[in-house]
């Protein structure tokens, strides 16, 4: 028996290009069938959703325009099933705390193995060993 199961899609909000890049080759490292899509602003990521209907979200905060928590809170009332970690360098608690109540993962800054681990863990539902 043969059970087709669809490959993965994500969508890597970031406005700098070299963090997409870093995030997505991780991503396909260990996910080589996942599909990824990349968006540089939280407007673009909100449109980007609509129309291609992710089933994980990668999220900035510091972006031109609209800050990543607030696509994030957009993203996820117009379709709760898209699973949302929102990396960013600033690690206050209030930042902390918002990506909680939006019911997002938040992971610190820079990207490393570990920090994509995580997050591929908060899709998947794997925990890995930490």
């Amino acid at each position: 028996m043969t059970i087709n199961i669809s490959p993965k899609k994500i969508l890597i909000v970031d406005d700098s290009k070299v963090s997409r890049m870093v995030i997505k080759a991780h991503i396909l490292s260990a996910h080589t069938d996942w599909i990824i899509l990349e968006a540089a602003s939280g407007n673009e990521a909100i449109a980007m959703v609509d129309n291609e209907q992710p089933d994980y979200c990668t999220m900035d905060i510091n972006m031109p325009g609209m800050l990543g928590t607030d696509a994030a809170e957009i993203i996820l009332a117009r379709h709760p099933g898209v699973r949302v970690v929102i990396f960013s360098a600033n690690i206050q608690e209030a930042v902390q705390s918002r990506a909680q109540q939006l019911g997002a993962l938040f992971v610190a800054k820079p990207v490393t193995d570990k920090s994509i681990a995580q997050a591929i863990g908060h899709f998947t539902g794997f925990k890995g060993a930490a």
